[in-house]
């Protein structure tokens, strides 16, 4: 059974999210719900949490600013939001859970039952952690996001995107291929990052392929358009990509050499 609160400064949102639970995760209890940061925070001294179902648009503080303290207490974070755009980016970015409201109840179920499985693991907590230290960042300073946290099954790995040469998907999981010659699987569809990565870096060259343009050696049009990356790998390009490719190219190695 896991502890959990409720987070929202609308009651509507609050009620209909205890009334899911309650009738779709058995093993959820809820030990408190707030309206605000303000009362979250008494909540969390006042009880052992091990998940926070947390709001992001509140008046006064936002739910962001509850990171520091659910840090200190080791709990979970499920972002309940129909926040911006960069925000989700970021969070995504972390491998952080969201759910966008209104919240539909199978990604409800999903959701918790992670939680669950990450919570009974209780591996690498400095690794959850830094994950939660970076999103701050991302969100403090809105630039691009330059750091990803990839769960690897056993906690998590804070990865800046210069490192990444190349993610390969693998039916519905990613592969990433690091400049340390590491290679980290996740259980996320490319499309997750492709949305994430900064366009001007990445770009998605076929159904199973996003490169980095930083590792890019050569490409030739010997069996049809292909490039080959710095560490050697040689991957084709799809056809209906073939123009976008070139032109992002171009676009790269232009901003390049003015920025040298």
């Amino acid at each position: 059974m896991l502890n959990a609160i409720i987070v929202d400064d609308e009651e509507f949102a609050r009620s209909s999210l205890y009334f899911l639970l309650q009738e779709n995760c058995d093993n959820i209890h809820i030990s408190g719900i707030a309206k605000s940061v303000a009362e979250a925070r008494t909540l969390l001294l006042q009880n052992a949490v091990d998940l926070i179902f947390l709001d992001i648009a509140m008046p006064g503080e936002n739910g962001f600013e509850l990171i520091g303290q659910a840090q200190q207490s080791e709990a979970h974070v499920i972002f309940t939001t129909a926040y911006d755009q960069y925000a989700l980016k970021a969070i995504k970015a972390n491998a952080l859970d969201y759910l966008l409201k209104p919240i539909d109840i199978d990604e409800l179920k999903e959701a918790v039952e992670k939680a669950s499985k990450y919570i009974s693991l209780s591996k690498n907590k400095s690794g959850r952690a830094e994950s939660l230290q970076n999103l701050v960042q991302n969100l403090s300073e809105k630039n691009e996001i330059r750091k990803i946290s990839l769960h690897n099954g056993q906690g998590y790995s804070l990865i800046s995107i210069d490192d990444i040469i190349h993610i390969e998907a693998d039916s519905n999981y990613s592969i990433f291929y690091l400049a340390n010659g590491e290679k980290i699987t996740v259980s996320k569809v490319l499309k997750e990052y492709e949305e994430i990565l900064p366009e001007n870096q990445f770009i998605r060259i076929h159904k199973s392929s996003i490169v980095n343009l930083d590792y890019l050696k050569e490409y030739n049009s010997k069996n049809g358009l292909e490039v080959i990356l710095k560490n050697g790998s040689k991957i084709a390009v799809s056809r209906r990509r073939a123009s976008d490719f070139v032109e992002k190219v171009k676009l790269y190695t232009s901003f390049d050499s003015d920025n040298k």
